[in-house]
């Protein structure tokens, strides 16, 4: 299974004949060049570490990469010709992140962001390509983002928790940054240099509780934009070509992903010229004109396929296709969209696959793995899923829900787990097996329900060993945290800020944060339990991993720690992957064997 994945969607060249992608088909992330659609890929990066691809430079000569080293999350930032050779060290420092932004309009400089002035705040730099030499343009304090590029001004972002975003606009001459949107308020803003001098395309929930088109320009109001379909759902991306022609947006239809187009200039929609219905679409880069724009369609019955949309010819054309070896897709159990109640009455929407024969009535219920997702901000969607398949021919049932305090459904839901509100709303974990073990009984006989989650899905995983030990069967925490307290005090110093207004403030919300933890309930576990970890990780330290497994000992339960010394937050390689998951597969059957 681990062989069934798609290339990188990838970026085009300025003149749309090279297509530019990463793709693990080597077992870790290479970059690849395709010299036309459908040709034999190229491959121009190789060796043991992560390597990506960002951009291309606009007058087509560079690529700007990132590489990572054994899941440490600490990138540097690459060069390398567009025909392909020896990779320009940017920068790169043990420790340190470097993290590639945007090239200049004629193609002279390339912006980066580092934190190594301070491992808590982010410098931004200008990179002088032909000089071979960088310079600090801004080092205010903070978590900080270049956005949008424009000649000789900078849109600046910084990220003052897990939502809420500072705007600013950087005069690079003056070496001035002029607030623009945000400050002081703590608001979800995404802005973009518009297609009219001194405007500004902004979406944000701040109005209506989703989030919304706007245009805007400074000492004026937000005016709306209409977006079809965007009426009732979250509009959770945009892309604006760098010939400000088109703006791209991503609508996100209860976990189904769709893409409206709209006039840069006027803002006004305009047709979707290539075929909807998929479980997925999104506009992933456009070349420099804006006249070609790539496109990752994803169906529900194979890997992403990438095509390039031409709006010149109005032509639609498939680039890359995905590797399926010995296997038929079409076979591939879809993920359904349904839904379980909360105690408190309030519907939980939740994806499910299920092998065929868990479908007949005659036989008894297959046992179930419920999923949660990471984040907490992310979502679970619908859509081909290898690995989910994996467990679904080995006669498992899979759940994924998107519990309160999930992306796509609104600020109010995204919110609802804030710091010490999540008291309210954890107990969505113990609901979905509760249901589950109710409504899926069959013959008088209740399914077997395990757990399983990685990052904050791997902490909802030890929740529900531990606080709501007898729920579940059998469970599997991947990277996740067992102590909030421990968690915020030893995450990487780039990340506290942002998480302390997700997961609460030691000094404010200690209380709450020990009855949120693992650690605190770790006395009522009574099932099966591993615990799966990367010792690189900086977001969540291995020694969440490590004391959660110290606690659980004592507690006589089958326990298991699977520890990656060259992994980070999550495993990369092919060859770690196949370890995570077999191991994984292997202790459910263990201990949820199939009736």
């Amino acid at each position: 299974m681990l062989d069934l994945r798609p290339p990188g969607a990838g970026v085009l060249s300025p003149d749309g004949k090279r297509l530019y992608f990463s793709w693990r088909v080597t077992g870790v992330d290479q970059v690849w060049r395709l010299d036309g659609a459908d040709r034999f890929p190229l491959q121009l990066t190789g060796g043991e570490d992560r390597t990506t691809i960002a951009a291309v430079s606009p007058d087509g000569r560079w690529l700007a990469l990132e590489r990572d080293r054994q899941g440490e999350e600490n990138p540097g930032f690459y060069l390398q010709a567009a025909d392909g050779g020896p990779l320009r060290e940017v920068q790169h420092r043990p420790g340190v992140q470097t993290e590639f932004q945007h090239f200049s309009a004629d193609s002279r400089f390339a912006y980066y962001v580092s934190n190594d002035v301070s491992r808590d705040s982010y410098a931004v730099y200008r990179y002088d390509i032909g000089a071979a030499r960088a310079e600090r343009l801004f080092d205010g304090q903070g978590f900080w983002r270049v956005a949008d590029v424009q000649p000789g001004r900078l849109l600046l972002v910084k990220a003052t928790g897990s939502r809420g975003r500072e705007w600013s606009l950087f005069d690079e001459a003056t070496r001035s940054a002029t607030p623009l949107l945000g400050q002081g308020e703590y608001s979800d803003y995404v802005m973009r240099f518009g297609a009219r001098p001194g405007h500004y395309v902004v979406v944000t929930s701040k109005s209506s509780g989703f989030l919304r088109v706007y245009e805007w320009a400074a000492g004026q109001s937000l005016t709306p934009v209409a977006v079809p379909g965007g009426e009732r759902w979250d509009v959770e991306g945009l892309l604006l070509d760098r010939a400000r022609k088109r703006l791209y947006l991503t609508i996100n239809e209860a976990g189904y992903t769709r893409v409206q187009v709209l006039d840069a200039t006027t803002l006004q929609p305009l047709p979707l010229p290539w075929p909807a219905g998929l479980d997925h679409q999104i506009v992933a880069a456009a070349s420099a004109d804006g006249e070609q724009v790539v496109l990752a369609l994803a169906p529900p019955d194979r890997p992403r396929e990438t095509a390039v949309w031409n709006w010149r010819d109005r032509t639609l054309t498939r680039w890359t296709v995905p590797s399926t070896p010995e296997a038929d897709t079409r076979q591939f159990a879809p993920a359904t969209l349904e839904s379980y109640p909360a105690r408190d009455g309030t519907p939980i929407p939740m994806f499910v696959r299920r092998p065929a024969r868990c479908l007949a009535a005659a036989e008894p219920p297959c046992p179930v793995i419920v999923h949660f997702h990471g984040g907490p901000e992310s979502q679970s969607k619908p859509g081909f899923s290898p690995i989910w398949q994996f467990f679904v021919e080995a006669g498992f049932v899979i759940v994924e829900p998107n519990v309160r305090g999930s992306s796509g459904y609104g600020k109010a839901w995204l919110d609802a787990d804030n710091g010490a509100k999540r008291l309210q709303v954890i107990t969505d974990i113990e609901d979905a097996a509760l249901h589950l073990r109710s409504a899926w009984t069959r013959n008088g006989v209740a399914p077997r329900i395990g757990v399983y989650g990685g990052s904050y899905g791997g902490y909802a995983a030890l929740m529900a060993m531990t606080r709501f030990a007898g729920a579940y069967d059998a469970g599997v925490s991947n990277v996740g945290i067992a102590n909030l307290l421990s968690f915020i005090e030893n995450t990487a110093p780039y990340r506290r800020q942002l998480r302390v207004t997700e997961y609460g403030d030691p000094a404010t919300d200690r209380e709450a944060m020990i009855q949120l933890s693992p650690t605190r309930w770790v006395h009522q576990l009574k099932a099966p339990l591993m615990i799966v970890q990367g010792a690189n990780d900086p977001r969540v330290p291995v020694g969440e991993a490590l004391q959660m497994h110290e606690v659980a000992r004592a507690r006589g339960v089958p326990l298991e720690l699977l520890l990656f010394a060259d992994e980070g937050h999550g495993a990369s390689t092919r060859a770690n992957q196949a370890l995570q998951w077999g191991h994984v597969l292997r202790f459910f059957q263990q201990h949820l064997p199939g009736r």
